[in-house]
C-alpha cells in the first residue's frame, strides 16, 4: 500500500491500492481530510501516484 505525507502535520497517510482520483483520505494523526488527485492526470491506480488537495467541507445547512 503506497504512503503519502499529510500536508498539515507531515504524518504518514496510507493510500489504498485501489484508490481512485477524487476519493477522500483522512490523516490518522491530525484528522485533516484531503482529496486524492491523480498525478499526471490519470485516473490513479496506474502506478502514477497521487497528490493531495484539501477536501472541500460542506457546512451544516440546518434547512435554511
Amino acid at each position: 500500500m503506497p504512503v503519502t505525507k499529510c500536508d498539515e502535520c507531515d504524518g504518514s497517510m496510507p493510500v489504498p491500492d485501489d484508490a481512485l482520483s477524487g476519493e477522500i483520505v483522512t490523516c490518522a494523526e491530525c484528522g485533516a481530510s484531503f482529496e486524492l488527485v491523480a498525478a499526471g492526470g490519470g485516473g490513479g491506480g496506474d502506478g502514477g501516484g497521487f497528490s493531495l488537495k484539501p477536501a472541500d467541507t460542506v457546512g451544516e445547512d440546518w434547512g435554511q
